[in-house]
């Protein structure tokens, strides 16, 4: 066996930070750590510059005029907040049960989950990084639900078993990204649930489709596409809303609406235009500090982030999505392609 790299020293000090804290934070009143979050999400608003300049610019893409300098600074604070408060519940959320989950979340629109025969079922469960994207996950398995979801990979390789532990909690499994694809489509053929977040960009030499977001285009995994064309099963998007004082609201969509031939593109647009306008209602809840708009299409008029560019991949990716819409064919993927290249979670 190949041996593997040693831990640096930044990595364990990170393990045991996170160790402690996962052991602390528990611990602690959820106002408390509703309180820490909040203030750790202000901190980091003054103090990642990058993360705040990005931020203010996808803001001024997406809403133009629509929102002055002034109110761009004040929902980017709020995206902090949100994400950091996020992190920090993740980290209390050994103490979530199924027995009590519910003091500190509501649920809204349960039977959209209902089929015709009144059963509740979640097959492709979606979301975005919006509001407590993490305790969605974890309501999921409360619900009955639970799901295999491809585990993020990190950095800090000593990280991952702490990272999974916390979001398996209510019985989810979770997966590494390696041949992800055959796992989760094996899932969906014996009945089982799968759930991805959609909304992070990817390389376009992967698996992807290209969206228009907020009037530009990006570029997102096919996964949840590929996977519906392949098993017919249902996609069901979810969100989870911050409410005053620490507590959330999870709304769970209609089922998006797929005709017969959609191509993946289509799809995949269908499922994220059942967020944008949440989104655009409280934009302070999305994860704006994050490079949505990677790749500028060449020759746009529209104005992109300042730190999107133009790729040659990224135009023959449009090309071939654009002949593959046209002649009213499937985008097809060689098979081992896309078990070695799917990356869920992967952000280019």
């Amino acid at each position: 066996m190949p041996n593997r790299p040693k831990a640096s020293m930044r990595n364990r000090i990170e393990w045991l930070g996170l160790s402690l804290a996962m052991s602390i934070v528990p611990i602690f009143p959820r106002s408390v750590c509703y309180m820490i979050g909040q203030i750790l999400g202000t901190l980091a608003y003054f103090f990642h510059g990058s993360g705040r300049r990005v931020a203010l610019a996808n803001l001024e893409a997406a809403f133009g005029t629509e929102m002055t300098n002034k109110e761009r600074r004040r929902v980017a604070r709020q995206s902090y907040r949100t994400f950091a408060t996020t992190l920090v519940d993740l980290l209390w959320s050994s103490r979530l049960t199924p027995q009590n989950f519910r003091h500190y979340v509501d649920l809204e629109d349960l039977e959209n989950l209902e089929d015709e025969t009144g059963q509740r079922h979640i097959d492709i469960g979606i979301s975005i990084h919006y509001g407590n994207f993490e305790w969605i996950s974890l309501a999921m398995g409360f619900l009955g639900f639970p799901a295999d979801i491809v585990a993020e990979r990190s950095k800090n390789p000593l990280l991952e078993p702490l990272m999974r532990r916390a979001r398996s909690v209510s019985g989810h499994t979770m997966i590494p990204r390696e041949r992800a694809m055959v796992r989760l489509y094996r899932t969906l053929r014996q009945g089982g649930h799968v759930a991805v977040l959609i909304d992070l960009n990817v390389r376009p030499t992967q698996p992807a489709v290209i969206i228009d977001c907020f009037g530009m285009q990006t570029c997102v995994t096919l996964a949840h596409a590929w996977l519906q064309q392949r098993t017919g099963r249902t996609i069901m998007a979810a969100h989870c809303e911050p409410l005053p004082g620490g507590r959330y609201r999870i709304g769970f969509h209609p089922k998006v609406d797929v005709c017969p031939g959609a191509s993946a593109t289509q799809i995949a647009q269908a499922c994220w235009d059942s967020f944008e306008p949440l989104i655009r209602r409280k934009p302070g809840a999305w994860l704006w500090m994050y490079k949505h708009w990677r790749f500028q299409p060449k020759d746009s008029p529209t104005t992109y982030p300042f730190y999107a560019n133009t790729s040659p991949h990224f135009e023959k990716l449009k090309r071939r999505l654009r002949e593959a819409e046209f002649t009213q064919v499937p985008v097809q993927e060689d098979t081992r392609r896309i078990h070695g290249l799917f990356d869920l979670q992967g952000p280019a």
